[in-house]
């Protein structure tokens, strides 16, 4: 697919077949995830990869919709904040600008190969670190089901460039 047909191609998932992700599309989803930029190349960032079968239970406690547990996989992106890259003017931390650059090199990865994704941010957080037994240094920031969709786009309004855009 050329690039412009993967985003514009890319929607939010709510509904999926049962159907396995093959090994070899998993693959070139998690390289685009390593190829990801990252602050200073730091790449302080996991990616858990969950069998959704042998998990339910426990992702519904996360993220309590049961679309978000019908594809086969569910991947998180979790950040090591004290190994992220710091700005040294202000010292923000851009651990969370890390994971959803990698998350988003994962989506539109994913596009390309035909499989469904949907960026989940509105999770439980507590519920998340107990589950992937992250250690105190890591945050889990996004979420995201992955598998072949059986749901349609829905058309939602996009603003138009000049409502989104301004010249200075």
């Amino acid at each position: 697919m050329e690039f412009f047909d993967v985003i514009k191609n890319r929607y939010s998932v709510r509904g999926y077949k049962n159907d396995k992700v093959e090994t070899e599309k998993l693959n070139k989803i998690l390289e685009a995830a390593t190829i990801a930029p990252t602050g200073v190349n730091f790449q302080a960032f996991k990616i858990f990869i969950i069998e959704t079968e042998k998990n339910k239970e426990d992702l519904l406690k996360i993220y309590n919709k049961g679309w978000f547990v019908e594809a086969p996989l569910v991947l998180c992106v979790a950040v090591n904040k004290s190994k992220s890259w710091n700005r040294p003017w202000d010292a923000k931390n851009i651990a969370d600008i890390d994971a959803s650059i990698v998350m988003d090199h994962i989506i539109l990865a994913a596009t390309d190969l035909g499989l469904g994704t949907c960026y989940i941010g509105a999770f439980k957080n507590y519920e998340a670190i107990k589950f992937l037994d992250l250690p105190e240094e890591y945050e889990p920031v996004l979420f995201t089901p992955l598998g072949y969709p059986n749901a349609d786009r829905s058309n939602r309004p996009r603003k138009p460039v000049d409502e989104i855009v301004e010249y200075k």
